[in-house]
């Protein structure tokens, strides 16, 4: 099967946006549902014609239903062409290595299975200025329309690469230099506390309830906890990754001065 062959689901508004404006060319066709009129739908449609995509429909909503597979949509759905991404580690850190070292970051995943909380934690990567997501083949969620959906468009400019053995890859990365920290409730190392230098670094992440498997633990360079002052004693994994994406990037900002406008400059 060829890749003209395979269509991928982008369900709601920030999906198709986010698509139109990157690789405009790789939208086959965008749906609306026909009962809305609202301005919302009427300037995306304007967009997209101006971008040159010229399948844009209006159907019934029990069409849109079909198309969407029972997922939720929002009434805006577009078939797409996959976008070309690395498809292995690699390609992925050598693409990495175009960045200034402090801002080679990479978010490893072992063991999270939940659609939402990927699409989630894809979001949270891509607004915090991190180069890619990467989990194991086995027990961790696929790229699916619903983390698509999720993601709110990251998922078009965030490599999500899914690899045979997570601790194989965590060794790629400690070889090509890069400081690898594990989550773990247990962690000797408070996040907001930890004093690592502005280098390359692998965050990783455990599913909820059984965390971090014992070999990737045995990995990691260091572990490091998320404090925790209440009742609760641990937060969803999709939350503990915005946080420490959003410290990453704090990190970051201060080892170079922040911006004079308050907003964060994005790594390229």
């Amino acid at each position: 099967m060829s890749r003209k062959d395979i269509h991928v689901n982008l369900l709601g508004f920030h999906a198709i946006r986010a698509r139109m404006r990157a690789a405009p060319d790789t939208l086959v066709g965008v749906y609306f549902d026909e009962a809305r009129r609202d301005g919302r739908v009427k300037a995306l449609i304007a967009e997209l014609k101006q971008a040159g995509v010229a399948q844009v429909q209006l159907v019934a909503a029990r069409e849109l239903d079909g198309l969407a597979g029972g997922e939720r949509h929002q009434g805006a759905l577009a078939k797409a062409l996959p976008r070309t991404q690395p498809d292995d580690l690699p390609s992925l850190l050598e693409l990495m290595a175009d960045r200034a070292p402090k801002d080679r970051q990479l978010l490893f995943l072992d063991g999270v299975t939940d659609p939402h909380n990927l699409g989630a934690i894809l979001r949270s990567a891509d607004g915090a200025g991190f180069g890619g997501v990467v989990a194991p083949k086995d027990h961790s969620a696929p790229l699916s329309d619903v983390a698509i959906r999720v993601s709110a468009g990251a998922s078009d400019s965030m490599p999500y690469l899914r690899v045979t053995n997570l601790a194989r890859a965590i060794e790629q990365a400690q070889d090509a230099g890069y400081l690898v920290l594990g989550l773990d409730d247990e962690g000797a190392t408070d996040l907001f506390e930890g004093d690592w230098p502005a280098q390359p670094m692998v965050w990783v992440l455990g599913a909820e309830g059984a965390g971090l498997r014992r070999l990737v633990k045995e990995h990691c360079d260091e572990m490091v906890s998320l404090p925790m002052l209440g009742a609760v004693e641990s937060l969803n994994v999709s939350v503990t990754a915005g946080v420490v994406c959003y410290e990453s990037l704090r990190r970051r900002r201060k080892s170079q001065g922040a911006s004079g406008d308050g907003k964060a400059q994005r790594p390229r």
